[in-house]
């Protein structure tokens, strides 16, 4: 037990620190004449965000008609099934776009960030970069966590219009409600806040995701299996920091206590 306090205490440690740099590398470095490299930024941004849209908006779509089929379901009773968009737009913009396409982009480039990393560092590239005076989390963790930081929100947005467009197809074919109608009811039932809280939740996301994935990159041992299981972890601690930070910002935000 003490043992495993020990290693808790010194990850979380370890974990801190790296956060540390990484954040100094973003924000005060830029002004002490060390430039962020862009041009790497991009197109980590192009490889996340090209690479996640299809299967965002794929299921970010299946998963308003789902929603919209339970909603509509109950409300039938009541003959109210007009309410099926305000749960689909409200459940969406709230929760499920921002957590569902965190949890999405985790699998698909958090993953692939901790690989990426964790075989520079059996390959000892990461001590070529000491070697040649380049930090390597300021040419490397740098770069991708500012791309997340981009990309991640723009997707949660594309994710939220695809979920309430999903919400609509069902209403206006099953349920004979038209699309003014439906719009209509989504307008009146969203507020600027629902929008923002969303965005909120998928910036800090992103960072999570991002430096999650390149720490456990960074400490890999153990050859390709120890890369193999760096992936396997930074995807599950990320997943689990995710909905922990949900949590919180849902409390911070619309918590009636």
């Amino acid at each position: 037990m003490g043992r495993r306090t020990f290693t808790l205490v010194g990850g979380l440690g370890r974990m801190g620190q790296f956060t540390r740099t990484t954040l100094r590398g973003m924000l005060v470095d830029p002004w002490r004449g060390r430039a962020i490299r862009w041009g790497a930024a991009f197109e980590q941004m192009v490889r996340i965000g090209v690479a996640s849209l299809p299967i965002v908006v794929t299921i970010s779509f299946i998963v308003g008609l789902i929603i919209a089929m339970q909603s509509a379901y109950q409300l039938q009773r009541f003959g109210a099934v007009i309410f099926v968009a305000d749960l689909v737009g409200v459940s969406v913009t709230r929760e499920l776009a921002p957590l569902m396409t965190a949890i999405l982009v985790t699998g698909r480039s958090g993953s692939a960030i901790a690989a990426e990393i964790g075989s520079m560092k059996v390959a000892e590239e990461l001590d070529a970069l000491n070697a040649m005076a380049l930090h390597p989390i300021r040419f490397l963790v740098v770069p991708r966590t500012l791309a997340m930081m981009i990309v991640l929100p723009c997707l949660t947005v594309i994710a939220d219009l695809l979920g309430i467009l999903g919400g609509m197809v069902l209403g206006v074919t099953m349920l004979d409600i038209s699309w003014i109608a439906y719009f209509n009811e989504t307008a009146e039932a969203l507020t600027l806040k629902d929008f923002l809280s969303g965005l909120i939740k998928s910036f800090f996301f992103a960072i999570i995701i991002a430096l999650v994935g390149a720490f456990e990159g960074f400490h890999v041992a153990g050859g390709a299996e120890g890369v193999g299981k760096a992936t396997t972890t930074a995807v599950v601690r990320s997943i689990f920091l995710i909905i922990l930070a949900d949590m919180v910002f849902t409390a911070l935000f619309y918590s009636t206590f």
